[in-house]
């Protein structure tokens, strides 16, 4: 089988990052070589640019504009050193966010150009689009209440931004995903963990044959 690119999008605490993983372990007990990866990160560079994104305190304050570049950047590295050689090996990736975030969390809720924000996601991504987008889609505030919940409840500082940010958030992924029908299939997050994993595994049987 050729290689095959599976991104994950929704907003906090959706469970992507969960079902990811519980997809990663279906196709490999399907025979399939699997690469898990995330964004921003994937590489070495990409995970330094995504503890400046989110966790380093130079990042407070951080300009929509100066936001985009770095994400496009950790993005461009992650797409040329990760993603397309997997690909060309004919590996499944699986990827925690990808281009989409920036269209929606920047483009949409930042309130970036739209143009400007479409011509620097090409240029970061190259070669790498994603054949296949599961968008988990859930209410903001329940996946932020999920966020806060878990662990020491530290929260970076994309999951500190206000709840109408989040709602911006989720409207834009499903006006993104009603244009590119295509590429997208959307999952109800408000589900359990065990039929958000079946409905997801029969959406991307589909792409295996």
């Amino acid at each position: 089988m050729p290689g095959l690119f599976i991104s994950f999008e929704g907003t906090e605490g959706c469970g992507k990052s969960t079902q990811l993983k519980a997809l990663a372990a279906r196709l490999s007990g399907a025979g399939h070589d699997v690469v898990e990866t995330r964004e921003p990160g994937g590489t070495v560079l990409s995970e330094a640019i995504r503890t400046l994104l989110q966790h380093d305190p130079a990042g407070e304050g951080m300009c929509p504009e100066t936001e985009l570049l770095l994400f496009a950047a950790s993005r461009a590295q992650h797409s040329r050193a990760c993603i397309q050689p997997a690909i060309k090996a004919n590996k499944v990736v699986l990827c925690d966010r990808f281009m989409d975030s920036t269209t929606v969390y920047q483009g949409v809720a930042r309130s970036l150009s739209t143009q400007r924000v479409d011509e620097i996601n090409k240029f970061a991504v190259g070669e790498s689009i994603p054949d296949l987008t599961v968008l988990i889609d859930l209410a903001p505030e329940i996946g932020l209440a999920r966020v806060r919940s878990r662990g020491t409840g530290e929260l970076d500082r994309m999951e500190r931004e206000a709840l109408d940010f989040f709602q911006a958030v989720r409207e834009g992924y499903l006006r993104l995903a009603a244009t590119e029908v295509h590429r997208f299939i959307i999952i109800d997050g408000d589900q359990s963990p065990e039929t958000l994993e079946k409905e997801i595994w029969d959406g991307v049987k589909q792409r295996l044959t």
